[in-house]
């Protein structure tokens, strides 16, 4: 049948790095080589030259870029040619990718032309349909300057097929050596009927090799013993004879292991040569490289020769990922056991199944990406682990052994704009024997420094151009401007006034964070806000005070008779169409916009990808097994039904774009459950019910919003949005939760947790609570804001919370309590966070033993965090709570508390407060940077001691230190100020 058009990932990736030296006349002798480092090029093939026949199209679905080229059919035989240019920086051997669909059912042919003369006939495998693609690599010699790939459907070849595009590596000078050896096949190891003969003319050497005969299937091979002095990517040309006219397979074996079925096309007769070149992973030392003609095979072929190329060294490659900052789980850790690793250390322990490293990798477009892992393996044996991305698995990697040396191996992985997690994880069927120094994402973007990476751009509001007023700055507690970010916002009260903005990035959605007054009844009041792009009225947003506005004292209600309201702000989000980079963005009151007022404190604009697709197997959709979105009916029920049949099956949860009410828990109980991306799926709660609660095994949770329905706190009867027990290794990615009791409440006997990418909004209490008994877990690069209670909170209640991080989150505005508080436990940490603006009750980061937990032991360490406007009034104790509060409470703090690296900017009271009645020894302080204190830089009204070094105040109104309480300051080096 003729192909239907293609498409392809959306970036073609590199799938093969350079390499290496070719063959020529290598039969003839061992040379060596050096070859270039590689560089990557993606070449859409519908901006290629096309002729005879090769036309674009876009009429199957997968393709990349903007369609693939079609035409390739028996009509154009001999004609048709897609043609790329290719520019190379240096002369040498380099590699050309092909990606491509088949879904003829069969192998078919094209030939390859580089710069004009044709190389060699490529053997194209078939494709599960016309729907999917497939790479073909080839290795190819470039000359400096300008280059030609073409790819063409001679009359000696089958076409047939859609081509999508090309990767390329090319020469850019300089580089890793490789070894080219050149070995005679009649002085192989042969066996099972495989002969050297000299019937045929042409050959190299003393004789060929034949009796590849059907009456050896099955069994001849010739095995050539290949030396390399470093383990990794290398190639194998053989050189044969196929007189039969129809092209004829052997399998190739690595080290005793199929790599592959390799196809010889048909040469004009027994007297002609041509060559065959396949891609190999050698081990470092000696290696075996085989074909043999199995059962599987049709065999009927002579063989003259091989010509390899191993690489002589392994290069170090600079890491863009260091394995010791992943997160690990299983058994996986760190270790600095051996010598030559990059950085501060590498993972070992991956050989029990469950073991992994998780990689946040910042992308920045979706497409294809060349990784590069650098490892070893710690005897002759190879490695084999999983490789996954964004909780898909991508393939399972066969690492070459390396016998205790470092060496580099490439791959390629799909990866989504902005945040990814790329993770290697020991299977069923994985040996996980490898160390794991790290890995470079070539074309990958830097994670944020500090904080989270983030997909979207944030605009304050006061920063943009306005009509109208500015309220703030102001942190006293019970005004709106306390709860802004930055303590200021943008007043709309008048028709006409607007507040706008530059686009800086381009968007297609937004979400804006605002204050509307509430109604007298306490039950939420709702009106529009008109949204203008570059002066045309592009959206009406609808706006409401539902969700925000409580009264009254701890914990709360929505009856405003009893004073003290806040809680003032909630967001909305609503996808817009393009806007490019430039656009004026407007929210402007106008007529029929009917609030009194509108508090406008930020926005946030990105792009949001297409909506997910069910993954090709092992999912089933939701709406098979009875689940009905976008008809307000309770799918709780059907949801649970769903997930129960999906897991008893071995398959994951599909939930395609729609909203799923429910009105109580959804279990998990080793459950893969998925959605169509944050802004497409969603599982909406009703009467403060509603979430996903852990029944304990190994869950997956991605890609879905959580929208509760609490409009106030009810800790006894109101739902978390996660909740539960999450057994040994599971994940919560990309979620957006907002409107519940609590983000995430996550239990014993939970370890290994990994929750990231998270945005947990305008919840009425905690953010995320890692409770009692969790152990080895980790939140990470994940947004919070707005919470009732702390934004991120470690709570050893009757079991200590062990061995986990808060690491990379953005926490801004919890409006009672802490933006990190940590509350007991063992060998916990908070590092690399962004915390800002805490509004009642409140610090930055609280290690307290308040709440009476399982006291402190390990040591609980607070590295390289920046604490912006944090601090705040506690008005039932009539105290000032500094920015960094180690609190003594129900018992002493004795274990050892490290903080390290941190900044403190303007802190509202004291930058560091160190109280109260009970012990705090064992606190060290290093390079702790105090800018701007609303009282003291640092106090201390505690019993105990510290030392401290590299500890600078600057800026405080009631001056340097305030001691008392009988603490011992023990002072190191560079402190000042204080």
């Amino acid at each position: 049948m003729s192909p239907a058009p293609r498409r392809r990932p959306r970036a073609v990736r590199l799938v093969v790095p350079l390499l290496l030296s070719m063959l020529g006349a290598l039969l003839l002798g061992a040379t060596t080589a050096a070859t270039a480092q590689a560089a990557t090029t993606a070449l859409e093939a519908e901006s290629a030259q096309l002729s005879g026949g090769a036309v674009v199209s876009a009429e199957h679905s997968g393709y990349t870029g903007t369609g693939f080229v079609g035409g390739f059919t028996d009509a154009h035989r001999g004609a048709a040619s897609v043609t790329f240019a290719v520019q190379s920086s240096a002369a040498g051997i380099g590699s050309a990718s092909l990606r491509y669909a088949n879904g003829t059912g069969a192998a078919m042919t094209l030939s390859l032309y580089v710069n004009g003369a044709k190389v060699r006939q490529v053997s194209l495998a078939p494709t599960a349909n016309w729907d999917t693609w497939a790479t073909r690599d080839e290795q190819v010699t470039y000359a400096q300057g300008a280059n030609t790939v073409a790819f063409t459907f001679t009359t000696a070849d089958s076409g047939n097929v859609n081509l999508d595009g090309l990767a390329v590596t090319t020469g850019t000078g300089g580089g890793t050596g490789t070894g080219s050896s050149g070995l005679e096949a009649e002085s192989a190891q042969l066996s099972g009927g495989a002969v050297v003969s000299t019937e045929h003319s042409g050959y190299t050497g003393t004789g060929f090799v034949g009796g590849f005969t059907d009456a050896h299937r099955g069994a001849a091979s010739v095995t050539f013993a290949v030396q390399s002095s470093a383990a990794g990517i290398g190639s194998a040309s053989l050189r044969y004879a196929n007189g039969t006219g129809a092209a004829m397979t052997l399998s190739l074996y690595v080290n005793g292991a199929k790599v592959r079925q390799v196809s010889l096309a048909p040469t004009a007769n027994w007297d002609t040569w041509a060559t065959r070149d396949e891609q190999v992973t050698y081990a470092q030392g000696a290696n075996t490289v085989a074909y043999t003609f199995t059962t599987a095979d049709t065999g009927n072929v002579n063989l003259d020769g091989l010509a390899v190329t191993t690489p002589t060294h392994t290069t170090p490659v600079t890491l863009t990922h260091q394995a010791e900052t992943a997160f690990v789980s299983g058994g996986a850790a760190t270790a600095a056991a051996v010598s030559g690793y990059e950085g501060t250390g590498y993972l070992t322990g991956f050989t029990a199944i469950g073991a992994r490293a998780v990689l946040a990798v910042n992308a920045p477009s979706a497409a294809g990406y060349p990784l590069v892992l650098r490892y070893r393996t710690p005897n002759a044996t190879a490695a084999t682990v999983t490789l996954l991305a964004n909780g898909t698995k991508v393939r399972v990697l066969t690492l070459p052994a390396t016998n205790g040396a470092w060496a580099n191996f490439t791959t390629d992985v799909p990866l989504r704009a902005s945040l990814n997690h790329v993770t290697l994880r020991t299977a069923s069927g994985d040996n996980g024997n490898l160390q794991l120094d790290g890995v470079t994402v070539t074309g990958s973007a830097p994670n944020a420094a500090r904080g989270a990476t983030l997909p979207y751009t944030a605009y304050e509001a006061e920063a943009g151009t306005t009509n109208a007023t500015t309220t703030g700055p102001d942190r006293t507690y019970l005004t709106v401007a306390s709860e802004a970010s930055g303590r200021r916002a943008v007043v709309l009260d008048q028709t006409g006034e607007y507040v706008q903005f530059t686009l800086t990035q381009p968007a297609d959605a937004l979400t804006l964070r605002y204050s509307v007054p509430d109604n007298a009844a306490g039950t939420g009041a709702g009106s529009t806000l008109s949204v203008y792009a570059n002066g045309t009225q592009v959206r009406d947003l609808g706006l409401s005070s539902t969700y925000s506005w409580v009264y009254g004292t701890y914990p709360y209600t929505n009856t405003p008779s009893q004073g003290s309201a806040h809680h003032f702000f909630d967001e909305t989000r609503t996808l817009t169409g393009h806007l490019a980079a430039g656009t004026v963005l407007k929210f402007q009151k106008d007529a029929g916009d009917t609030a009194a007022s509108y508090t406008l404190d930020l926005v946030e604009t990105e792009a949001v990808p297409a909506a997910l697709t069910m993954p090709s197997t092992g999912f089933v959709s939701a709406t098979t097994l009875g689940a009905t979105p976008d008809d307000s009916t309770d799918d709780t029920a059907a949801l649970n039904t769903a997930l129960s049949t999906a897991t008893s099956q071995g398959k994951g949860l599909w939930l395609p774009t729609g909203t799923y009410d429910i009105s109580g828990h959804v279990d998990l109980a080793g459950a893969d459950l998925r959605g169509a991306g944050q802004w497409y799926t969603v599982l909406r709660g009703k009467n403060g019910k509603g979430g996903l609660f852990g029944r304990g095994g190994t869950s997956n949770v991605q890609d879905l919003s959580i929208a509760g329905d609490v409009r106030y706190r009810d800790d006894a009867n109101f739902d978390a949005a996660v909740e539960g027990d999450f057994g040994n290794g599971s994940s919560l990615t990309n979620l957006w939760i907002e409107h519940t009791k609590v983000g995430l409440w996550i239990d014993a006997p939970t370890t290994g947790l990994y929750a990231a990418g998270l945005r947990i909004r305008d919840t009425f209490a905690d953010g995320v609570n890692l409770h009692k008994g969790t152990t080895g877990s980790e939140v990470s690069h994940s947004s919070i804001r707005n919470t009732g209670d702390d934004g991120l909170a470690m709570f050893s209640e009757a079991q200590a919370v062990s061995n986990s991080a808060f690491r990379f989150d953005t926490v801004q505005l919890p409006l009672l309590a802490n933006a990190v508080g940590i509350y007991g436990g063992n060998a916990n940490r908070v590092e690399d966070n962004l915390l800002a603006d805490t509004v009642t009750g409140s610090s930055g980061i609280a290690i307290s033993s308040r709440f009476a937990p399982v006291p402190f032991s390990g040591t609980t360490a607070v590295l390289r965090n920046t604490l912006t406007r944090t601090g705040g009034y506690e008005p039932n104790w009539a105290s000032k709570l500094g920015a960094l509060w180690i609190y003594a409470d129900s018992s002493d703090i004795t274990a050892p508390i490290l903080l390290q690296d941190n900044a403190v900017l303007d802190s509202t009271y004291s930058g560091l407060l160190v109280s109260w009645q009970k012990n705090v020894s064992s606190l060290t302080v290093t390079n702790l940077a105090i800018s701007g204190a609303g009282s003291y830089g640092i106090e201390i009204n505690s019993a105990g001691s510290g030392a401290f070094s590299g500890t600078t105040v600057t800026g405080a109104a009631a001056g340097g230190l305030s001691l008392a309480g009988g603490f011992t300051v023990s002072k190191g080096s560079g402190n000042t100020g204080w």
